[in-house]
């Protein structure tokens, strides 16, 4: 086994990182069935697009979620729906409802209400501010997306304001514009 600084150990009397091309791991010893594999980098497990359509987004924040284990396992598959999601303050934390995350099909007894409130895991000062804003005439707090970052389930909660159906149209608008004029940059391009 090769150590990230290059030399070779055997017997690792404490912790050591391997470099192994793309994935890292932590070595507890060198025997094959003590290596344990640690994630790296972001998977999306579900965005919410209606959001960014109906709503224009003020702030976006990265926060943590309570999740039970069959959620977590149900989120691994790339199973969740944030269509109906929103946050709300109560007792000085935030909590994320309407979020649908199925159950686990390889669950017992132990598995979870698909609909239930989850707890969102901020900073106090994060939890202020959004008491804060929440307040304002409005304001909506919305989740954006559900994703692993490094293993750790993260949700995106955004500060959000309502559009109104003209708004709407607009954005629609520019975005027909964007894409006719990058198609008409391409064909220019290929003569």
């Amino acid at each position: 086994m090769r150590l990230t600084d290059g030399s070779t150990r055997s017997g690792f009397p404490h912790l050591a990182k391997v470099d192994s091309g793309s994935v890292d791991f932590l070595v507890l010893s060198e025997r094959k069935e003590d290596v344990v594999v640690r994630e790296k980098g972001t998977k999306i497990v579900a965005q919410n697009k209606k959001a960014r359509h109906d709503y224009f987004i003020v702030e976006a924040m990265e926060c943590g979620i309570v999740l039970m284990g069959t959620e977590v396992k149900s989120l691994r598959a790339g199973r969740a729906s944030l269509v109906d999601g929103y946050a709300i303050v109560k007792d000085g934390e935030i909590w994320l409802q309407g979020v649908h995350i199925p159950e686990y099909d390889e669950g017992s007894w132990t598995n979870h209400l698909p609909r239930r409130e989850r707890k969102l895991l901020l900073h106090g000062h994060q939890i202020e501010k959004l008491i804060g804003t929440s307040k304002e005439g409005g304001v909506t707090l919305v989740p954006l997306s559900i994703y692993f970052k490094d293993g750790k389930a993260k949700v995106e909660l955004a500060v959000a304001k309502g559009k109104k159906e003209h708004d709407k149209r607009a954005t629609l608008m520019e975005k027909q514009a964007k894409r006719d004029v990058q198609r008409a940059l391409s064909q220019r391009n290929r003569e």
